[in-house]
């Protein structure tokens, strides 16, 4: 019996050096040689020259977007294995063309429903300032936000948008909520009251968005609705950075017309070293972190490795003497 010729596996963007240790590779041993890039590459010709040895991609998200240009210029890609249950960022129609087969992994939502309520108390709290006055040997230097009473608004009542809700009636929040399929049906039965989109803006204390990104949602956060939040009012963004107007939110932060945002999603990412979104003082900004936990990793590449199995045994079938 021969053995099968071992394949080229690139792990891509592995930020944190922790894809070999959270998940067991080892039944890809004799079967795969694995390569593991900690670092991101954003441009395209870069992108394919680093890619093109290989057979198999791992990708984590949408980081590194395989687009149908580098698809079609990457000459030995069988396999493109994703995380999570769907990835906009990958052209499947280019990979379909090209026979190159994609696969997806199990996903859990209750990282980025935690990670929103870190966001919102970490804001309302000040706690990142009072945290850096204290390394500094300071002490006290503002004034937090109590929760109790104020409107909780949801861009968004899904199945994050829905569960961010329940919390934030926990903390006696009056919940409200649009979206531009909301029924009032759906926002009953979810304990949140149905508003129109103008209410939703002019009355939030917090506003916190869990819509998809897609062509009706791109910059559906723009001037016009943040000039109609109060001067009080705070936005939180753990869904994706296009849905609200990059330009629009930096006008409204510098002028005052919000107190404040916390942001972890970007237009780009990772985010430009000089971007004003990382040193503006009324900005709670982190690393697109909403999902970034040890037990999603595990879930991710637990599976990701299964799928390459898998793929393995489905198209590497020895031949007998």
């Amino acid at each position: 019996m021969s053995s099968p010729s071992v394949v080229r596996v690139a792990i891509l963007d592995d930020y944190q050096n922790i894809a070999l240790e959270i998940a067991d590779w080892s039944a890809l041993k004799g079967r795969a040689e694995i390569t593991v890039f900690n670092d991101h590459v954003a441009q395209t010709a870069q992108i394919i020259e680093r890619l093109k040895p290989f057979d198999v991609l791992c990708v984590m998200r949408e980081r590194t977007p395989l687009t149908r240009e580098i698809i079609e210029a990457l000459p030995n890609l069988k396999l493109i294995a994703s995380t999570g249950s769907g990835n906009a960022s990958i052209d499947t129609d280019a990979a379909a063309e090209r026979g190159v087969k994609v696969v997806h992994t199990g996903y859990s939502s209750t990282p980025t429903i935690e990670f929103t309520w870190a966001m919102i108390l970490a804001m309302a709290r000040n706690i990142s300032v009072e945290n850096q006055s204290l390394r500094e040997g300071g002490w006290q230097v503002a004034l937090g936000t109590q929760l109790a009473g104020k409107t909780l608004g949801l861009l968004g009542l899904g199945h994050i948008g829905s569960a961010v809700g329940v919390i934030g009636r926990a903390f006696r929040m009056n919940v409200i909520a649009w979206s531009q399929n909301l029924t009032a049906e759906r926002a009953e039965s979810k304990g949140v009251q149905l508003v129109d989109k103008d209410t939703l803006f002019s009355t939030s204390d917090i506003l916190s968005i869990h819509v998809r990104l897609s062509e009706r949602t791109l910059g559906l956060v723009g001037a016009a609705e943040l000039g109609r939040m109060k001067p009080t009012s705070r936005i939180v963004n753990t869904s994706r950075g296009p849905i609200v107007d990059t330009a629009a939110l930096l006008a409204a932060l510098e002028s005052g017309q919000i107190a404040g945002a916390a942001i972890d999603v970007y237009d780009t990412e990772p985010l430009e070293a000089a971007h004003p979104l990382r040193s503006l003082d009324n900005v709670l900004a982190t690393p697109h972190i909403g999902y970034v936990t040890h037990e999603l990793y595990e879930t991710f590449y637990g599976d990701t490795v299964r799928n390459i199995v898998e793929w393995l045994d489905q198209t590497q079938r020895p031949a007998h003497a």
